[in-house]
């Protein structure tokens, strides 16, 4: 993930390469080993993205859009529910009797979220910020990305500036776990 252009340009972009990551993972068969490396991938993805999001992007929703705070405070509690979701599906093998309720319970979590940001949030934002300010705000997007945990950790803070402190050390072990392990290279 990473792709350029302004911040919507960059989350949508986001948002489509996890559907089709979906729609791999629902031509698997069930038990299918795959299925696993695909969820990895899928919250490697989502983490990434969701960090990146509650870095730089709902600060903006916060300081821009009338009733911004209320709007963040729904994208984090989305986000919230979903790494629940990922972090009980990171201890379930594929052939794990949790694990494909898990993984549908996910896509729906993660497709309602979507919808909510492409039809409402994004809207606002594109009409109450400048084209500068959506590229400045892809650019750290992308760069926060880069730097992002890739395992989900609910206890973690999910506000500035806690959030923009721990992420990149976080980030870096998870990086490094996932190197040892092999996960997401699948």
């Amino acid at each position: 993930m990473g792709h350029g252009g302004d911040v919507i340009a960059e989350l949508t972009h986001d948002h489509q390469e996890v559907e089709q990551l979906f729609t791999k993972m629902q031509g698997m068969p069930s038990g299918d080993p795959r299925r696993k490396e695909c969820a990895d991938q899928i919250t490697m993805e989502l983490v990434r993205h969701s960090v990146a999001e509650e870095s730089y992007l709902y600060p903006a929703v916060r300081k821009h859009l009338p009733q911004g705070d209320a709007l963040a405070d729904k994208e984090l509690e989305d986000h919230a529910e979903a790494e629940r979701t990922m972090k009980e599906l990171e201890g379930c093998a594929a052939d794990d009797p949790q694990f494909d309720g898990l993984m549908m319970q996910l896509m729906q979590e993660i497709r309602s979220h979507v919808a909510d940001e492409e039809n409402n949030l994004f809207p606002q934002l594109r009409q109450a910020c400048s084209a500068e300010m959506l590229n400045e705000l892809g650019d750290k997007v992308r760069q926060a990305k880069k730097m992002a945990p890739t395992r989900p950790h609910p206890s973690a803070p999910d506000t500035p500036p806690a959030n923009k402190l721990l992420a990149p050390g976080v980030g870096l072990v998870d990086r490094l776990r996932d190197a040892m392990t092999g996960r997401g290279k699948g």
